[in-house]
């Protein structure tokens, strides 16, 4: 199975991803293969939504950070652009996108739930940016992504305790617009597309560019902004061996 297909279903494509296996950490080539999957759907005139899910009944815990281990400083700010070329492809779709989360959306994962326009929760699933745990150096581009939602002093809080939130706390400090109401989300995602299906596609399209319109002056100076070192180079490599060392012990 390909690491990232699309299914075409009607005027909705359903872009997934992973196995289920490892919480879908995303290597360098997964995110590489997400990025051109979604310039591919940028040129399908008729799309309407695009739908962003992880295969295995999980989202995605991130990038795979084995693939950190032993890379030189380079390698790692190479990595962290590949992976927002992809977050950057799905935020200028022109169509509405929607990020199905179960389980956890992580790091990466975390931003790429917030790269869709909207984010349906299962009531189990957890989301949050825990990456101060392994000394990685947010860029403006991922601050920016949750402070246009909860603000800045509580991006801030979430970005420097790097917790999780529950699928509820997510939803009331306003990170994600919905939560299903089991961990079956099929239903609520098909009444959210229903919605969008009974109503004019060039209003959805209006509407988006509408509210991206007025907020192009943040996000594209977020996305102006040099990107200094992905990673604290004096921390960053025992935090990942740390971490992969833990793991592997972990039965």
């Amino acid at each position: 199975m390909a690491a990232v297909g699309v299914e075409e279903s009607g005027s909705v494509a359903t872009l997934s991803f992973g196995s289920g296996q490892r919480l879908n950490a995303l290597g360098f080539t997964d995110w590489r293969e997400l990025r051109d999957a979604v310039h591919g759907l940028s040129a399908v005139p008729s799309l309407r939504a695009v739908v962003v899910r992880g295969r295995g009944g999980v989202f995605c815990s991130g990038s795979d950070v084995s693939e950190w281990e032993g890379r030189t400083d380079a390698e790692i700010s190479r990595s962290f652009d590949v992976i927002e070329a992809a977050l950057q492809a799905l935020e200028d779709l022109p169509v509405p996108t929607l990020a199905v989360v179960e389980g956890v959306a992580a790091g990466g994962g975390c931003q790429l739930a917030l790269a869709c326009d909207l984010q349906l929760l299962t009531p189990s699933a957890r989301i949050g940016m825990p990456v101060a745990r392994l000394g990685l150096l947010v860029p403006a581009t991922f601050a920016t992504r949750m402070a246009l939602r909860v603000g800045p002093s509580r991006s801030k809080d979430l970005l420097y305790g790097g917790r999780m939130l529950d699928a509820r706390q997510a939803w009331e400090m306003g990170l994600v617009t919905t939560v299903a109401p089991d961990d079956n989300a099929d239903a609520a995602l098909g009444s959210i597309l229903d919605v969008w299906t009974g109503v004019s596609a060039a209003s959805l399209r209006a509407s988006k560019a509408a509210v991206d319109d007025g907020l192009r002056l943040l996000t594209e100076a977020g996305r102006r902004v040099p990107r200094g070192p992905a990673a604290d180079p004096s921390e960053f490599r025992a935090r990942v061996k740390g971490f992969l060392h833990r793991h592997r012990e972990t039965p």
